[in-house]
């Protein structure tokens, strides 16, 4: 890479941040990744366990603190924000809302944004080749030991809020971020400063009390942590305060006062097959080849069939008392796994508690 004058870095910066916004992201920032602050509040929290069973936390805590390690040369990082907000009026509040629907997180009603966001990231490096020659770089979207929002607020992007997430105070939290490491000594930007002052809305929604302490999230009773990364049984305390969230939880950023008018996210991330009001008999009869076909290229695909027939049989328990999801239940016993089995029984015995015989369970 050539050597660049003050001038022509700061004609680069100006240049990056156009290019970033022709390729579809919503805002850029950079930084120099200096989390020490971040690294500290890892390790208090690791110490803590509330990582659960995500192993992958404590593991390559130095290359996650400091990006020169897990890039060689790296001296700035060049953050984007991608938007993924689709919804209408109040439709997210009325599917939590309805015990017959199973509630899925906003961000995985579309595409999976991994790829998408990693081309376009490519696409920003293959410009900055283009003006100035070959330079050090890699791409990441959450695809590697990366601490994102720590690096998203020191680019200016947003503050991590109480509840963990990124916030912008004009578009709220309902984005995907991705990052550029690189060699190149771009001038930086100032790091975005807290604003949640006093509200504690997010810890006061949140239905397992996994927000209790302002920006520490205790992930062994997050629902968005018990429905994607638990891979074992949920534990019983925890399976009647999940309702229908069948995969993550919005809970904390439906509540956000800086969530009022997000504006529409990009395309690819628009609902499809229907899956942001889903009837929960109606995708707990889904077979594999069902789930295949309707999550190909979702996020929810990562979370295999047996984990999504469980979150789904503990919504069902949630859910209202009828003879329909009784017998939903009942007819798929026996035919998943030993796990799913243990978590339809669940359901069955809570829709008897409230009202609706589980007749037929002694049969398996």
């Amino acid at each position: 890479m050539k050597t660049l004058s003050d001038p022509a870095l700061q004609q680069l910066s100006r240049d990056i941040r156009q290019w970033a916004l022709d390729l579809g992201f919503d805002a850029v920032g950079i930084s120099t990744g200096e989390l020490s602050e971040a690294a500290a509040a890892l390790q208090r929290w690791l110490k803590k366990g509330w990582q659960g069973e995500m192993d992958f936390m404590s593991a390559h805590v130095q290359e996650r603190t400091q990006p020169d390690l897990l890039v060689p040369n790296t001296i700035r990082i060049i953050s984007v924000r991608l938007g993924y907000w689709h919804d209408s009026d109040d439709s997210a509040h009325e599917t939590l809302g309805d015990p017959e629907k199973a509630y899925i997180a906003r961000y995985a009603l579309g595409r999976d944004y991994h790829r998408p966001m990693r081309r376009r990231l490519q696409k920003l490096a293959d410009q900055i080749t283009e003006a100035i020659g070959p330079f050090s770089y890699r791409a990441f979207t959450d695809s590697a030991p990366v601490m994102e929002k720590p690096l998203g607020q020191a680019a200016g992007l947003g503050w991590i809020g109480k509840h963990t997430n990124l916030i912008d105070p004009q578009t709220g939290s309902w984005f995907f971020l991705g990052e550029l490491y690189t060699d190149l000594p771009l001038p930086v930007d100032p790091p975005h400063t807290d604003h949640c002052g006093t509200c504690s809305r997010c810890s006061a929604v949140c239905p397992t009390g996994a927000l209790d302490t302002p920006y520490e999230l205790d992930a062994r009773r997050c629902i968005a942590y018990l429905t994607i990364e638990h891979k074992t049984a949920i534990p019983e305390s925890l399976r009647g305060l999940m309702g229908n969230r069948v995969f993550g939880c919005d809970d904390c950023q439906l509540v956000c006062p800086h969530n009022g008018s997000p504006g529409k996210g990009d395309a690819l991330f628009a609902p499809r097959h229907g899956l942001d009001n889903p009837d929960l008999v109606e995708i707990f009869s889904w077979s594999l080849e069902q789930f295949e076909k309707y999550t190909n290229g979702s996020p929810l695909r990562r979370l295999g069939y047996e984990r999504w027939m469980r979150n789904l049989a503990v919504a069902l328990g949630n859910g209202r008392p009828s003879e329909t999801a009784t017998r939903a239940l009942r007819s798929r016993l026996g035919e998943i796994s030993d796990m799913v089995d243990e978590h339809i029984l669940w359901a069955l015995e809570r829709l008897d508690a409230r009202g609706i015989p589980a007749i037929g369970v002694q049969e398996y």
